[in-house]
This record gives C-alpha cells, sequence and structure tokens, in this order.
C-alpha cells in the first residue's frame, strides 16, 4: 500500500509528526522532574545552585549575591546541614519544588566565569 496524502492513514502520521516535539517535551519535563527529585536535595529544602561546589569562581559570586538571598542560601544550607546531622528529612510539604527551583547563582557564576577569561585574555597580550 502506497501513503499518499488522500489516504486516511497518513493523516494520523501526519498528526503524530505534529505531536511528536509535544510528547517529547512532556516526556523530559517528566524526566526532569523525575531526576530532580531522585537527586535528594530538595527533601532537605536545598535550591540546585545551592549544591554548587564553591571554588574560586563560585566564591566571587557570592560576594556579588544581593544580601537577602545570600542569607535565604545560608539558612537553606544551615537547614540542610541539621537535618542531615539528625538523620531527617523536611515534611514533604516543605520540599522544595521543581517549579519553585530557580538559578539564582548562576548567572553570576557565568558573568564571574566571563570576567576572568577576559582578564586572561588580556594578560596574554
Amino acid at each position: 500500500m502506497v501513503l499518499t496524502q488522500n489516504t486516511p492513514r497518513s493523516v494520523s502520521v501526519q498528526n503524530m509528526a505534529a505531536r511528536a516535539p509535544v510528547q517529547t517535551g512532556k516526556f523530559l519535563l517528566g524526566f526532569r522532574k523525575w531526576y530532580y527529585n531522585l537527586c535528594g536535595f530538595n527533601k532537605y529544602g536545598l535550591m540546585s545552585d545551592d549544591t554548587i561546589d564553591e571554588n574560586s569562581d563560585v566564591k566571587e559570586a557570592l560576594k556579588r549575591l544581593p544580601e537577602n538571598v545570600y542569607n535565604d542560601r545560608t539558612f537553606r544550607i544551615k537547614r540542610a546541614l541539621d537535618l542531615a546531622m539528625k538523620h531527617q528529612i523536611l515534611p514533604k510539604d516543605q520540599w522544595t519544588k521543581y517549579e519553585e527551583d530557580f538559578p539564582y547563582l548562576s548567572p553570576y557564576v557565568d558573568e564571574v566565569v566571563r570576567e576572568r577569561k577576559e582578564r586572561e585574555e588580556w594578560t596574554k597580550k
């Protein structure tokens, strides 16, 4: 059987092809949420940027954070350490949700890295 534009089967193939990006997007979103919960830091009330390893670039970015954001980060980390020492987690309604987690530190880190690379380029000349 040859599929042409007029065959009913080709319509369903076209519909499936049109829906594929949507289905893939939903699948990836579901996978991201699953992996986010699997990591476990949200059970302590941490955000993903709270888990970034503190190298020299991150330390400089932390200095540039607004005071209230820095204080919120410090509170989350101290609470997580306290819970970990007690072998406890937060009640589920207090877990950080995937939708509430946003990159508050990453833009500052990117800026610091960009500036460092620019300085290195200038020193090479």
